[in-house]
């Protein structure tokens, strides 16, 4: 992984895990034991979901950079309605308090992609690569010379 892309994962991973952790702590103490496991449980399938789209996001980035914007689209869509599944799927669960486990998967989801945007504003990433066949650095004269 690239150096911009680590930076982003980090920029985002960390707020998130702090978020996590936070809402553990509250979860615990409003809801019990219960209560913490959904929590971190939650903030266990955000990093699972935004990081592996993260990934897929630079992947494409990479390989079809004019298909990034949609793909993003596209990509948040699914992640947001896969949360939405994992909530419907785990409502009647007692391994862990539910309510815990949704309103964690919520904020840490938020948590997730408001620092990713701002990982990605704050990065100096090229929008066009320099030619680095060029002597000099200095782009080759192809068009008409008056």
């Amino acid at each position: 992984m690239p150096s911009n892309d680590a930076q982003i994962l980090a920029q985002a991973a960390v707020p998130t895990a702090v978020v996590g952790a936070i809402a553990a702590v509250v979860s615990g103490v409003v809801a019990g034991g219960k209560g913490a496991i959904g929590a971190v449980v939650a903030t266990l399938v955000v990093f699972v979901f935004m990081g592996l789209g993260l990934y897929v996001l630079q992947r494409t980035a990479k390989s079809l950079p004019q298909l990034f914007q949609g793909m993003g689209l596209l990509l948040y869509t699914a992640q947001l309605l896969l949360l939405v599944i994992f909530v419907a799927v785990f409502r009647d669960t007692t391994l862990f308090n539910p309510r815990a486990f949704a309103i964690v998967l919520v904020v840490t989801t938020v948590a997730w992609i408001t620092a990713q945007t701002r990982a990605h504003m704050k990065a100096k990433i090229l929008y066009v690569e320099p030619d680095a066949s060029s002597e000099g650095g200095r782009p080759e004269k192809t068009g008409h010379s008056s």
